[in-house]
């Protein structure tokens, strides 16, 4: 393993911003794997941390490919997870909207175009990425539909779902879309949480990448089990939302089945613990997305559903 400094930002105030990955394996760069570009995204910072853990004992028993190498980057937002903030502390910018970057530009805009100059040019790229919504996911792989995507790739990783959606006008300022635009293969892979530590839907993220070195042959190792990866538009997922604002109780977990006209949800007056709305599924369907917020606001959604085929 070789750990690397791939940039510094000097602070008047506090210790500098340091930025570093490490890299497994000699030969050509094979794959990137990015995690926490966000300050809470301590979930997706910790699988970083699980993947370098097994990459060394891959590394010591001989499991990278010869002519392969595999860069981690653990953590770039290290000052926002610092103060415990999503977004930077300084313009509440987010790095994830920042890419390609500019050299010349705002802090973060500087801060992505180093990153981005970094992992630009690998054929495969991973990104632990997090939602904007806060709540928790069925573990998937999500894909933005620029023409240059991957779907049969992403099926590699084994995990239960592969989302597919059209990106939005501020899609074009992020790590994934950018990669793609550069012609790498990129995947944005979500867990059950972000700024806290699930310990199991991080190690099925582990083991899926995992899975996905072996089965592009940059490893030897094979990962046993997995998923045969249902591919899904993100328009077809169903998104149930809140009418009102109040205290939410959740009746529903990820990846529960549930029937239609069965209550997922309830929504109690904050002042009164009166229940003023109650969030029933309109058809039969599997849990894809919670909410995670115990105060839920009105035009919310609640629960995203996969829809039964039958």
């Amino acid at each position: 393993m070789k750990k690397k400094l791939i940039y510094e930002l000097k602070s008047l105030y506090r210790d500098s911003l340091r930025v570093y990955a490490y890299a497994f394996g000699e030969g050509e760069d094979s794959v990137c794997i990015v995690g926490a570009l966000r300050g809470n995204e301590v979930q997706q910072m910790y699988i970083c941390s699980l993947l370098i853990e097994r990459l060394k004992t891959y590394e010591e028993n001989n499991y990278i490919t010869k002519g392969k190498k595999i860069v981690v980057i653990p953590c770039v937002n290290t000052y926002s997870m610092n103060q415990a903030k999503r977004f930077w502390p300084q313009d509440d910018t987010d790095i994830n909207r920042m890419f390609p970057g500019y050299y010349a530009g705002e802090t973060t805009q500087r801060i992505a175009e180093s990153i981005f100059d970094a992992v630009k040019n690998f054929p495969y790229g991973i990104q632990f990425t997090s939602f904007y919504i806060p709540g928790q996911f069925s573990t998937h792989i999500r894909m933005m539909k620029t023409g240059l995507e991957d779907i049969e790739n992403s099926k590699l990783f084994g995990l239960p779902y592969v989302i597919v959606r059209a990106p939005r006008p501020y899609d074009t300022t992020t790590l994934n879309y950018n990669w793609q635009i550069w012609n790498c293969k990129a995947y944005s892979l979500y867990t059950k949480a972000c700024d806290f530590i699930d310990k199991p839907s991080a190690k099925e993220a582990c083991r899926s990448v995992l899975r996905f070195l072996n089965e592009k042959e940059i490893t030897t190792l094979p990962i046993p089990g997995g998923f045969h990866s249902e591919v899904i538009e993100e328009d077809r997922m169903l998104s149930i939302k809140s009418k009102t604002a109040g205290f939410m109780e959740r009746l529903v977990k990820v990846n529960d089945e549930v029937h239609k006209g069965e209550v997922f949800a309830k929504i109690y007056d904050p002042y009164e613990h009166t229940v003023i709305e109650e969030l029933t599924a309109p058809c039969n369907g599997i849990v894809f997305f919670v909410h995670a917020k115990d105060i839920v606001y009105a035009h919310t959604s609640v629960v995203k559903l996969k829809i039964n085929n039958v």
